[in-house]
């Protein structure tokens, strides 16, 4: 158990280091211009592939951003996104790389904001339920009362700084399957039903402060739901990888390729 306590403390601490990381933008010039914005989900973590593994933004080729640009390599692209960014970090170190000739955006923020590497952390330490859920519900109480306003300021940072982009917000998934092949290894059913509910809360929040704001949302749930953990189909998200622990519940390849950027091409063409 110590070994445990120690692995995941250090986990949390490397979560809370990249937070205010934020190195120099990725830049390709061409026609146009495509500018990622985000956290850990909208660059490579989970996919194990990176440009640098020492940079602490954690940028890599299999990254959903990648992807759409070597689709579309006639179009420009920034990619400003940066593993533990949250909300005040986008406003701050990333909307600088948008410009009034950017003509796509895509942003996935917010569950940094409301502490969900903390949650699962203190879900998968805690033996009671009780004291998971309880960690849960902060997380959906400081996502209404205080991400939801975090939002809607970032949103018109994004606006005012590209104000012809199509902007695309991009989602989080679902993390669990219920009832699916995990048996009760980890965390129990219930505890996995509440972290599910907070994906839910934060992607009711996340795709109302977008649709006023004028912004297209992507709604991963759907597009993840058949294939996240204990699902027992091809997973597109990372478990706990104890050998591994800063790659865990984040998108794998499959999850940027077939999951995300195969959703995005659909809404951008």
């Amino acid at each position: 158990m110590r070994l445990l306590f120690a692995a995941l403390l250090a986990f949390t601490a490397l979560a809370a280091a990249t937070t205010q990381a934020q190195a120099t933008p990725t830049r390709h010039s061409a026609a146009g211009k495509y500018v990622a914005l985000g956290d850990s989900y909208a660059v490579a973590v989970g996919t194990r592939k990176y440009d640098n593994p020492d940079d602490a933004c954690r940028r890599g080729p299999l990254a959903y951003p990648r992807l759409w640009h070597a689709a579309h390599p006639t179009v420009g692209f920034v990619e400003a996104s940066c593993s533990g960014a949250t909300t005040a970090d986008v406003e701050k170190s990333q909307t600088g790389s948008l410009t009034p000739d950017t003509s796509l955006v895509t942003l996935q923020v917010g569950g940094n904001d409301v502490g969900f590497v903390d949650v699962l952390t203190h879900c998968i330490l805690t033996v009671d339920d009780k004291d998971c859920l309880a960690g849960i519900e902060a997380a959906k109480q400081a996502a209404t009362g205080k991400l939801s306003p975090a939002l809607a300021r970032t949103y018109a940072a994004v606006r005012k700084a590209a104000p012809a982009a199509k902007v695309v917000v991009i989602g989080y998934p679902r993390l669990y399957t219920i009832g699916g092949d995990c048996g009760i290894l980890g965390l129990s059913d219930t505890e996995r039903k509440a972290l599910n509910s907070a994906a839910d809360t934060l992607a009711d929040i996340t795709a109302a402060r977008a649709k006023e704001a004028g912004f297209t949302f992507l709604d991963a749930r759907p597009v993840f739901d058949p294939h996240t953990i204990c699902s027992g189909k091809s997973e597109w998200v990372t478990s706990l990888e104890w050998n591994k622990l800063n790659e865990s519940y984040h998108p794998n390849a499959d999850g940027h390729r077939v999951g995300y950027f195969a959703a995005l091409n659909r809404i951008t063409g």
